[in-house]
């Protein structure tokens, strides 16, 4: 993926990608159309051989090949005492339409899956690289309306519009040919009526483009909320926001279905308006045609396949309109889609230096910012010994998180390095660092899944190894008391699972792949003070193994670290032992009196 990584994709380009592996499904059913286009035009022919030949017309005027078609079967006088023979003709062409309609269905339908497939495959995949930054400034329920919605969008015009060219081509050029061939005077109405028709269809499309995007960027808030609410249907009823949810809910709907209802009523006067023409545009043709037919220049046959002709005419030139109007809700959804493939993927350096990660990590005078003019930690400079143990603790909002945030590399430092062992980790492959680097958040996202499952999901381990990683987070008692153990379900996001037992089940899945740093980040918050300390001491079976980071606002999890850190709006304030920090920080210490019941005494 690393010669995609600044690709720019034009919407034809990016169609192109998505039709590879269904282009012979698709050239197939082009293959099958083209044939069912050709039998369409046999029947009128037919029809005008029997009326014709029935009313004793002059049927010198037929085309060549019709002609030796009713030579063969015995002429006109033949034909006239057998009619059964053109019921026969007509069925054996319906017959062979329907075998090659049902080829262009199905291979059109293969092709349009099988694009679908190669589509969400790779939106998949360019998602799951994109930088965390760019996660984090876009809305689950849109990303997911994009890979859905628009896709499928994208899809039902290819494959209903786009790939029926060709066959619609075919109609039009042949009734045009079989029309003139017949009547010059009656084609003048159809060709002043169809460029009526196309640029009205046009014109009326053009202008409700941006309808087409309204309606689409509804949809996405729509499944936002809806997102939200499933996944926060505890909170939403914890704190009785149900009537609220509801509203709000109710609300964008509203939005949506009133984008919709305007936008469905311009496209039924649209239809309206199409039926008004097509049926005055038939009438002038019989009111005409009747005449010459009563003048003797034009036959019954010749008037009635001339409108069976304009009706093959018809119904692909308000498919072109149909067309235009698909064209224009897939423009809107291809625009969707390249706004996420054509979003940078984060540098992964994939052929970066794999170090081993045990030696100092060493921030050297970093600065950053979530915003470019607003810098969240200023010029930050310290150094982790391998193998210690280090808190980092300070107020909220004073960068605590973000110096993990920036050790994983989900962002780059503005100014300075960032270095392990002695290596910029920027040299590193970016996945072998994040392999070697275990972190638990305050809110854990589990799977819904076993807890061995998510204990496990970096892959497989020993029984053993399972074993200590469980003991160590204290979680061993918890699966005592469910009947299923390590297999027992935990729901979608752990919501069987309460806070503090999902912190253990991550640092148990944190700690069971024995990486050579941790990072613990507020993972002890929803635990009680005995599972606090018995972890901690637990944790000890690990030092001088692993480079331990613990970022926390509460002390009593911070006052074994060998070293402590004081972060105060983004800056280093202090740094010592817990002893040490107790007499010369002054905030520590205000925090430390109001955490320990021992200090207030």
């Amino acid at each position: 993926m690393g010669s995609e990584q600044n690709m720019e994709y034009t919407k034809s380009g990016m169609l192109m990608r998505f039709l590879k592996g269904s282009k012979r499904f698709f050239a197939g059913s082009i293959l099958a159309s083209i044939l069912v286009a050709a039998m369409d035009m046999i029947a009128p022919q037919i029809i005008r051989i029997v009326v014709d030949g029935c009313l004793g017309e002059d049927l010198s005027q037929l085309p060549s090949l019709a002609q030796r078609t009713l030579a063969a079967v015995g002429g006109a006088d033949y034909l006239r005492e057998h009619l059964y023979l053109a019921a026969v003709g007509i069925l054996l062409a319906a017959g062979i339409s329907a075998v090659f309609q049902y080829l262009n269905t199905y291979l059109n339908t293969k092709g349009a899956e099988s694009m679908v497939k190669t589509a969400r495959d790779w939106l998949f995949h360019h998602i799951e690289h994109l930088p965390y930054e760019w996660h984090m400034q876009n809305q689950t329920g849109d990303i997911i309306q994009r890979c859905t919605s628009d896709v499928n969008m994208v899809r039902d015009f290819v494959a209903e519009q786009l790939i029926q060219v060709v066959r619609i081509a075919i109609l039009i050029g042949f009734s045009i040919v079989f029309m003139v061939s017949m009547s010059v005077r009656l084609s003048v109405i159809v060709f002043l009526s169809v460029p009526l028709i196309i640029a009205y269809s046009w014109f009326f499309y053009y202008k409700i483009g941006h309808l087409f995007q309204q309606c689409d960027e509804n949809e996405g808030v729509l499944s936002t909320i809806t997102q939200e609410n499933l996944t926060g249907v505890r909170v939403v009823r914890a704190f009785g926001r149900e009537q609220y949810e509801k509203e709000r809910f109710r609300k964008q709907n509203e939005v949506y279905t009133n984008a919709w209802m305007k936008l469905c009523g311009l496209l039924s006067g649209y239809w309206a308006t199409g039926d008004l023409i097509m049926g005055v545009q038939l009438l002038l043709i019989v009111v005409l045609g009747s005449v010459y037919c009563v003048r003797g220049t034009l036959t019954a046959g010749e008037l009635i396949a001339f409108i069976s002709y304009n009706r093959r005419l018809i119904w692909p030139v308000r498919r072109l309109g149909r067309m235009i109007s698909e064209m224009s809700k897939a423009g809107v959804s291809m625009d969707r889609l390249r706004y996420i493939l054509n979003s940078p993927l984060e540098s992964r350096t994939e052929n970066g230096v794999c170090p081993p990660l045990n030696g100092d990590i060493v921030f050297d005078h970093v600065t950053f910012g979530y915003e470019k003019e607003k810098p969240v930690l200023k010029d930050l400079d310290f150094t982790i010994r391998g193998g210690s143990i280090v808190g980092i603790m300070g107020p909220t909002g004073s960068g605590k998180s973000t110096v993990q945030y920036l050790l994983n590399r989900l962002y780059e430092p503005d100014q300075g390095s960032i270095s392990i062992g002695g290596v910029p980790i920027r040299e590193m492959s970016l996945p072998w660092l994040r392999s070697q680097i275990g972190f638990v958040m305050q809110e854990p996202y589990l799977f819904s899944r076993t807890i061995r499952e998510n204990i496990t999901m970096a892959g497989e381990v020993s029984e053993e190894r399972l074993h200590r990683a469980v003991r160590v987070a204290s979680l061993e008692e918890t699966l005592d008391r469910f009947s299923e153990g390590y297999d027992t379900m935990v729901g979608e996001r752990g919501v069987t699972l309460s806070g503090g037992q999902k912190q253990r089940t991550a640092i148990a899945r944190m700690l069971v792949q024995e990486t050579p740093v941790m990072i613990f980040d507020d993972s002890l918050s929803a635990v009680d003070a005995e599972t606090d300390e018995k972890i901690r001491r637990a944790l000890k079976e690990y030092a001088g193994q692993a480079t331990m980071i613990l970022i926390s606002h509460r002390i009593s999890t911070l006052m074994d670290a060998d070293r402590i850190i004081v972060l105060e709006d983004g800056r280093i304030t202090a740094e010592g032992t817990h002893e040490e920090l107790l007499k010369k920080s002054e905030l520590y210490r205000s925090i430390y009196e109001i955490q320990s019941p021992e200090a207030n005494l």
